[in-house]
């Protein structure tokens, strides 16, 4: 069966880094678009980031662009979220998603109703 499972969360200080996993399996990995959603308390959730099947490309928020870098490694079926100088409000549960999306990434990825998702992870930055 298909199985998204993330790894890395946790509690951080403003200003740190964090690095989200998302180990995939049960579909054709090399395939599909992976992104990266969050969901904070009280309000809807977003699309952060995503990374394309077919180029590799990339697409980001405007909230975390400069900050966040998504990467996919086909070979081991994982997808990554590299977070810099996180910020408060960047607390959340962040959930790695996967859809048939070919194309260059845009934004307008993030705006997809993804098939996979993984069951999330809480990311929490504060002092």
């Amino acid at each position: 069966q298909v199985q998204l499972v993330e790894s890395g969360g946790g509690l951080v200080q403003p200003g740190k880094s964090l690095r989200l996993s998302c180990a995939a399996s049960g579909f054709a990995f090399d395939y599909y678009t992976l992104g990266w959603f969050r969901q904070a308390p009280g309000k809807e959730r977003e699309g952060v980031a995503c990374v394309s099947s077919t180029d590799s490309s990339t697409a980001y928020a405007d909230s975390v662009k400069g900050r966040f870098t998504i990467s996919r490694d086909n070979a081991k079926k994982m997808v990554y979220l590299q977070m810099d100088n996180l910020k408060p409000e960047d607390t959340a549960v962040y959930y790695c998603a996967a859809d048939a999306i070919w194309g260059t990434a845009t934004t307008e990825f993030l705006n997809r109703r993804y098939a996979y998702w993984g069951q999330g992870i809480q990311v929490t930055v504060s002092s």
